[in-house]
């Protein structure tokens, strides 16, 4: 596969579908407390999609059954959204959700403390936004996809914390998956550019 480069309009588009998707994060943001559900966060996220007019990106996709993936604690990524998986104080969840808007798709994770996290949880929540900041500053034209993961996973490991290997990010426009696959193990001047 290649990397699929939008015009201008179709730049718009995904714009419009990352607000709507913004929109969906910030009504499932006051639900992430203690004692609430993974499933009470589904149903918030599916009634404003609905509000929305927006279709779901993942529930369907490969059989995936929800229109979150909410992964707690230790659980990497996928997690699925259930009534017996109740959040408790100290906890983080990773919020997963995409959408799909006009034909455009959207896909953002955002990790969120539940009540007042562990030293070690904040900290982990802190290296991590600095480390997509890093990671933004490296995005420039001209430069390399090998740079922004070298500065994400060179910051997080000098401040104790690892990367997951396993998976990448992605491209996103027309599907939901694109090129270019973006590692979360690369080095610097490496990559497309």
């Amino acid at each position: 596969m290649a990397i699929l480069i939008k015009t201008s309009a179709e730049i718009d588009k995904m714009r419009s579908s990352g607000e709507v998707l913004r929109q969906v994060h910030e009504a499932v943001r006051p639900l992430v407390v203690p004692g609430a559900s993974t499933m009470d966060l589904e149903r918030a996220a599916a009634a404003r999609m609905d509000e929305l007019r927006a279709v779901s990106a993942f529930k369907g996709y490969h059989g995936f059954p929800a229109v979150l993936c909410t992964s707690v604690n230790s659980e990497v990524v996928h997690g699925i959204p259930s009534p017996k998986r109740i959040l408790a104080d100290g906890d983080i969840i990773s919020i997963d959700c995409g959408v799909i808007v006009n034909g455009f798709y959207s896909d953002c994770a955002v990790t969120y403390a539940v009540g007042a996290p562990s030293p070690t949880a904040r900290r982990l929540l802190d290296v991590t936004r600095a480390s997509l900041q890093e990671a933004i500053r490296q995005a420039q034209v001209g430069g390399r996809l090998g740079d922004i993961s070298a500065a994400v996973q060179e910051m997080c490991e000098a401040e104790g914390f690892g990367v997951v290997k396993e998976f990448v990010g992605h491209g996103i426009g027309k599907s939901m998956h694109e090129d270019p696959r973006c590692l979360t193990l690369a080095l610097a001047g490496r990559g497309r550019g």
